[in-house]
């Protein structure tokens, strides 16, 4: 059981990485009139919605019952604060992340995106070796060591590229800087939140929404700082089409599948 759980969660894994990807960048890229929708507004929506998906999860582990919900996130949660307030610094990773990645699908290709952005899988296990003292095999050290030489290989340009005018030197540079910061912010990220889920016994799910929590407050910061004019102008939801919402879904629908923590399927499988 465990092991057919593990290949369907993979499986659950590469369907939605692959599909936000797509959906992302065709959002990104998609000419429509009016305003498009703010980046910044959607990773804060999705937050939201990890919160009420996690609470949901709790509300399930919890039996159904709402008095021992109240409990529960009463005592892990508002009577912990301190275990609360370490999840703070992952939570502003991942805010940076999240609007990182649209900056990155903005500019570059989703083929290019995807790849590059498996430079995660090198950043999780070269901090994990450092931070955490792990050990990993031959067979894992080549595979990174082949993993580089693709990236390499899919960033060198073709005659076809040299030739596109569809993106422009400095967008392409803009989107590899964009991706590369993200790559090295989920490798530290996901080991820090590893390293706190072993120290503690809480429960993913209640992990989930204290980053969450922290996540909203960041974004909304990210909001009024960037893109308050805006708002103020056009609405908080300027721009939000079906598949606008398509897009924030697939980032939610699995809390546990988080950007910095797909990277922990290179060492777990």
């Amino acid at each position: 059981m465990s092991a057919n759980l593990k290949y369907v969660s993979l499986g659950i894994l590469v369907f939605q990485t692959t599909s936000l990807v797509l959906t992302m960048r065709y959002s990104r890229t998609l000419k429509e009139e009016g305003p498009r929708y703010l980046s910044s507004t959607a990773v804060v929506v999705a937050e939201l919605l990890k919160i009420m998906a996690c609470i949901l999860l709790v509300y399930k582990d919890s039996k159904c019952s709402l008095r021992a919900l109240n409990r529960v996130l009463h005592d892990e949660i508002l009577n912990k604060p301190m275990e609360t307030l370490k999840l703070a610094i992952p939570s502003g990773i991942y805010t940076l992340q999240n609007n990182l990645l649209y900056v990155a699908l903005s500019n570059l290709d989703a083929a290019t995106y995807q790849v590059t952005y498996q430079l995660k899988i090198l950043t999780t296990a070269l901090f994990s070796v450092s931070m955490l003292s792990k050990k990993l095999g031959v067979y894992q050290w080549l595979s990174l060591v082949i993993l580089m030489t693709g990236v390499a290989f899919v960033q060198w340009p073709s005659d076809s590229q040299l030739d596109s005018k569809e993106l422009s030197a400095g967008s392409q540079f803009v989107g590899l800087m964009a991706v590369l910061t993200a790559c090295f912010s989920s490798g530290f990220a996901g080991v820090y939140f590893e390293k706190i889920l072993k120290e503690t016994k809480q429960s993913v799910w209640i992990r989930n929404i204290q980053l969450g929590f922290f996540g909203s407050i960041f974004g909304l910061m990210g909001v009024y700082i960037y893109d308050g004019e805006l708002v103020s102008k056009n609405g908080f939801f300027q721009g939000y089409n079906r598949l606008t919402w398509i897009v924030v879904v697939l980032q939610c629908l699995f809390p546990w599948s988080h950007p910095c923590n797909n990277s922990y399927f290179f060492i777990w499988l």
